[in-house]
């Protein structure tokens, strides 16, 4: 399991700034290369290369490129205002690491930064004609870059921002997420099933907010040099309080122990895709629901939803029993019926006065049971009734209730059958 402070340099690496940053410090540092390679060169070379030309091209590529990162970033803003009226606010956050448009916005700053150090130092006279050659030959790689980047930015505009392009991140980081807990199913602890034993003391959360990472290895090593066992309450994407029990311990309790205890769960103010499979079917259920609105009135994305929920939650019956990392560790497992109440009960409830969005719930649940009979088919069940339920009291037509009950009876055949 990824440690807590390799997870936090992780979402440190998705924030825009630093790859901006990171860009910015090249293209100074691609300024200062010059300087020290200048004595380097034969006099007179750069002169009779076109060296001399080097000013008026810096000249435009500094005037150019604050106008494209400001034109670029105004896109960007409103590529992330459209998918959050259109799809979802929860689906801001992956446009936001977009790696693509950082490296746009990053490459156009760092050619801002190195066209206007570039121009201070040719005008304080730092530099001799070999100086001017090295610029000059750097500016020239630059414009090659800053034209690739347009020709790439170009085409990355054409879907960035749209429902699609929307959808797709966040049917990435569900299925992410789902194959890494299906990697380690219990975190690298064994499973944890009832109450904690008796005797066990409570480690309380300091804050309110949800779990965004837990480090599992953090607490095995803590539970080694103490002598405990460690019960775990809640997983990542959990709703946490002061008066909220993170995990239990038994053993001996000591001072400063609960604390550090409890720096093995981070928190935050909103869910995180990593380690929570639960929140990007959630975030998928979202979409549909706007999709579904009156004001948007958009059956087919639904549909579109529903396919993706299936593609996600297909490889959850082939997880595998792994090998315990944690031996002190006791974790709880992601339950399916939670899975499927996440993702289709939303649905269910907004679509149901529409018989398309009915018919493709029923048989995507139909599908889900033949896949996996044995843990699939009960939450399956439950979720085709509830849907019928609610189809069969906003639905007009007989004719449309009867085609949900055909399919509402495969699945509880299904469900009979395991």
């Amino acid at each position: 399991m990824i440690s807590k402070w390799k997870w936090l340099l992780v979402q440190m690496g998705r924030k825009l700034w630093v790859r901006a940053a990171l860009f910015a410090l090249l293209g100074l540092v691609t300024v200062g290369l010059a300087w020290l390679l200048q004595h380097e060169i034969p006099a007179g070379i750069g002169a009779g290369l076109g060296a001399d030309a080097v000013d008026a091209i810096l000249g435009i590529l500094a005037s150019s490129m604050l106008a494209v990162t400001t034109f670029s970033l105004s896109i960007m803003v409103s590529a992330l205002a459209g998918s959050a009226e259109s799809a979802t606010p929860r689906a801001t956050a992956l446009l936001l690491q977009d790696g693509t448009t950082q490296n746009v916005l990053a490459t156009f700053l760092g050619a801002f930064l190195f066209s206007l150090v570039g121009i201070i130092a040719l005008k304080a006279g730092v530099y001799t004609d070999g100086g001017r050659l090295v610029v000059f030959l750097a500016t020239l790689a630059m414009v090659a870059i800053i034209v690739l980047t347009f020709l790439r930015w170009i085409a990355h505009l054409a879907g960035f921002g749209r429902m699609t392009d929307v959808a797709g991140r966040v049917e990435s980081a569900a299925a992410k997420a789902m194959q890494t807990r299906l990697a380690t199913p219990y975190l690298g602890g064994h499973p944890r099933r009832g109450s904690p034993p008796h005797g066990a003391w409570p480690v309380l959360a300091d804050q309110v907010g949800y779990v965004r990472h837990l480090d599992t290895h953090a607490l095995s090593e803590l539970a080694e040099e103490a002598g405990l066992r460690l019960y775990v309450e809640v997983l990542p994407g959990a709703f946490v309080h002061p008066a909220a029990p993170l995990l239990w311990a038994l053993g001996p309790r000591a001072e400063g122990l609960e604390r550090k205890l409890a720096a093995a769960f981070t928190l935050g103010e909103t869910r995180s895709f990593d380690q929570d499979p639960r929140f990007g079917l959630a975030v998928l259920a979202e979409i549909a629901s706007r999709a579904l609105s009156p004001a948007v009135n958009d059956p087919g994305t639904a549909i579109d939803i529903l396919g993706r929920g299936l593609r996600v939650l297909a490889p959850w019956g082939a997880r595998r029993r792994v090998d315990v990392l944690y031996p002190r560790l006791w974790v709880p497992e992601v339950v399916v019926g939670d899975l499927f109440e996440d993702f289709f009960r939303p649905i269910a409830r907004d679509g149901a006065a529409l018989v398309e969005v009915q018919i493709r719930l029923q048989k995507t649940l139909l599908a889900l049971a033949r896949i996996d009979p044995e843990d699939f088919a009960p939450a399956a069940a439950r979720q085709s009734v509830e849907a019928l339920e609610r189809a069969e009291a906003a639905l007009a037509l007989e004719a449309d209730r009867a085609v949900l009950r055909v399919l509402a009876d495969k699945v509880a055949a299904v469900a009979s059958r395991r």
